[in-house]
């Protein structure tokens, strides 16, 4: 691999969009590190390429996500966890990035705290079956807090003998 002298980081600059967008729509996507020389970009390869997926490429919506997309990233979300490529795939015009921001930052707050309204309910129901279930049981064992009896007793090794 040859190292670039020097490789800019950081913000991109309004004329360095020019460039890249210029370049791709004249000539188009052929090898992401050889393309930022060609194009007079002191910029990595990588960097290119994730500057046009996630900012630049024209087909992408950009803002504040519709209810129904929400609702998508949740159910999707609870059914394929953390796979922002795979969740992007149903959600078209969306970068996987955005949807993991997304989510990030908003969805996965709400998620949790309609979790919590839901919780005392669902918890008291099961605390109640426990307890009819088995009248000796104690509150520790409910909770399924350890107690000093988890735990075994250390082992004592005594040394030299055998």
């Amino acid at each position: 691999m040859v190292s670039q002298p020097y490789l800019k980081k950081g913000t991109w600059t309004i004329n360095e969009d020019q460039k890249l967008i210029a370049y791709i729509m004249r000539y188009g996507i052929w090898n992401w590190n050889e393309m930022p020389r060609f194009a007079g970009l002191q910029r990595s390869g990588k960097s290119c390429m994730l500057r046009w997926m996630n900012y630049l490429r024209p087909n992408i919506r950009r803002g504040n996500f519709s209810r129904e997309e929400e609702e998508t990233i949740i159910h999707l979300q609870k059914e394929l966890g953390n796979r922002w490529s795979a969740i992007a795939t149903r959600l078209p015009h969306r970068t996987d990035n955005d949807i993991k921001n997304n989510w990030n930052t908003r969805l996965k707050k709400r998620v949790i705290s309609e979790n919590d309204k839901s919780v005392p309910a669902s918890t008291t129901e099961i605390y109640s079956s426990v307890e009819e279930n088995s009248p000796d049981a104690d509150s520790s064992s409910l909770l399924n807090i350890p107690t000093t009896a988890d735990f075994p007793e250390p082992s004592t090794c005594s040394q030299g003998s055998t």
